[in-house]
């Protein structure tokens, strides 16, 4: 079932109504298959390009999606194990401006987001309904461990939107 509008802040709403489904497990799934479908035909000469200054590359783009699903994976572990205190924020523009993207293969960044993604999905298959229904808080937000999940899956396709829009079809 997805998650009700009180399991989150209205911030994430959007990501999680681009959700289709209402079995996490199989969107998580989903759209593993559909980041590899994409993005394992692409080359390093797509994945450094910018379609506008200042904005992210497509390898940055990617590691951004890495660190997010990360993020968002630990904050759910925590919540469903009971954690109490207050889970941090994180300002995504510092992130992405130190992946050093340039650095790292095309290749290497996406066997990482297939790495990411097996223990997402591995971590929310062995959580219970009720450990998908605990609520913790993050960011100075109350949010379900459900919720989380459907971020996960949201946030990837607001991403992949975007770098159908603004990236692939400029090229």
């Amino acid at each position: 079932m997805k998650p009700l509008p009180n399991e989150s802040s209205t911030y994430y709403h959007s990501y999680i109504d681009t959700v289709s489904s209402t079995d996490l497990i199989v969107e998580l799934k989903k759209t593993k298959t559909n980041f590899q479908t994409e993005f394992f035909k692409l080359d390093d000469a797509i994945a450094n390009y910018q379609y506008a200054p200042d904005k992210w590359t497509v390898k940055e783009l990617l590691l951004h999606l890495i660190d997010c699903e990360r993020i968002f994976a630990y904050r759910a572990l925590c919540i469903a194990r009971g954690e109490q205190q207050g889970l941090p924020g994180f300002e995504e523009n510092d992130y992405a401006k130190n992946c050093k993207a340039e650095k790292r293969t095309l290749q290497g960044i996406l066997e990482e987001f297939l790495a990411v993604r097996a223990s997402t999905i591995v971590l929310f298959e062995n959580l219970d309904k009720q450990d998908l229904l605990r609520i913790g808080k993050a960011n100075g937000n109350e949010i379900s461990v459900r919720a989380i999940g459907f971020i996960i899956v949201g946030h990837q396709n607001h991403h992949f939107k975007i770098l159908e829009e603004r990236y692939l079809r400029r090229l």
